[in-house]
C-alpha cells in the first residue's frame, strides 16, 4: 500500500464510519427525527453496521484501520511504524469530515432540537445564571452525537473502561485469521469486527459511551466546537483526553497480549 492509498482510504473509511455511527445517534436523539427514542440497541447495532460498511469499503485500499488504537496495535505487533503518522492523519481528517456530514444530513433536526425550550431551557433564566464556558464539564445537548461522555464522572473508572473495551476490540482484530491457517478471514472479517463492536457497545458501552477510538471521539468533538450550532453548549474538553489516552493504551496492551499469547 502506498502512503497516498493509506491516507485516502483512511479518510474515506473513517468518514463513512462517523457518518453512519454519528448518524444513528442523531437519528435517536434529535427531535423531528423519525427514529427518535429508538434506544440503545439501535445505536449499538448502527455503530456495528457502520464499522462493517467502512471496513468492507476500504479494506483493500488502506487495510481499514479507521482507528489509531488499531494502528498502534498493528504497529507494535509487526514492528513497523513507518506509516503510522499517515494513518493517524487520515483517520482524524476522516472523522471530522464524517461529523460535518452528519450535521448536513440532520441540519433541520439540529436547528429544531437546539431551539426547543424543552431541550435548551429558558434563555432568560440562562442569562440570570450566567454563561456556561467551554471546558467547565457541562456537555451541550447534542455533544453525544459527536463524541462520548461518562454517565458517572470518575477518571480512573472512565479510563479503565475505555482501555478494557479497546483491548477487546484490538485483540479481536489482531487474532482474525488464526483459525484459518493464518490466511485471514477476508470480507468475513468486516462482519466479525462489526459484531465485536456491537458486543462491546452492549456489554461495556454503558459507562462512557465506548469511544474505543481516539479519532472517532476527538475529530467530531473538534467539529462540534467549530460548528455554528445554536445553544450547543460546551464540548467538554476536560474529559476529552480520556477517550484518546484510554484507547491508545488499550491498543498497546492488546498488542502485548497478542505477542505473548498468540505470536
Amino acid at each position: 500500500m502506498s502512503s497516498s492509498d493509506i491516507f485516502i482510504g483512511e479518510i474515506i473509511g473513517t468518514a463513512v464510519l462517523i457518518l453512519l455511527g454519528g448518524g444513528v445517534v442523531a437519528a435517536v436523539v434529535l427531535k423531528r427525527s423519525k427514529a427518535r427514542n429508538a434506544g440503545w440497541l439501535a445505536i449499538t447495532f448502527g455503530w456495528g453496521f457502520a464499522v462493517m460498511t467502512a471496513v468492507y469499503m476500504t479494506g483493500t485500499l488502506s487495510g481499514a484501520h479507521l482507528n489509531p488504537a488499531v494502528t498502534v496495535g498493528i504497529a507494535i505487533k509487526d514492528g513497523d511504524w513507518s506509516n503510522v503518522p499517515v494513518y493517524f492523519a487520515g483517520q482524524l481528517l476522516g472523522a471530522m469530515l464524517g461529523a460535518f456530514l452528519v450535521w448536513i444530513a440532520y441540519y433541520g433536526q439540529f436547528q429544531a432540537h437546539l431551539t426547543d425550550p424543552e431541550i435548551v431551557g429558558d434563555p432568560e433564566k440562562k442569562a440570570v445564571e450566567g454563561p456556561h464556558h467551554e471546558g467547565d464539564g457541562r456537555s451541550g445537548p447534542v455533544l453525544g452525537i459527536f463524541s462520548t461522555g461518562p454517565e458517572v464522572r470518575n477518571v480512573w473508572q472512565n479510563l479503565a473502561t475505555e482501555i478494557i473495551g479497546t483491548v477487546v476490540l484490538v485483540l479481536a482484530v489482531l487474532t482474525q485469521g488464526l483459525n484459518d491457517s493464518g490466511k485471514g478471514l477476508g470480507v468475513i472479517g468486516a462482519l466479525i469486527t462489526a459484531f465485536v463492536v456491537v458486543s462491546i457497545g452492549l456489554s461495556l458501552g454503558g459507562p462512557t459511551g465506548y469511544a474505543i477510538n481516539p479519532a472517532r471521539d476527538l475529530g467530531p468533538r473538534i467539529v462540534h466546537a467549530l460548528l455554528p450550532l445554536p445553544n450547543k453548549g460546551g464540548s467538554d474538553w476536560s474529559y476529552a483526553w480520556i477517550p484518546v489516552a484510554g484507547p491508545l493504551i488499550g491498543g498497546a496492551l492488546a498488542a502485548g497480549i497478542y505477542n505473548i499469547a498468540f505470536a
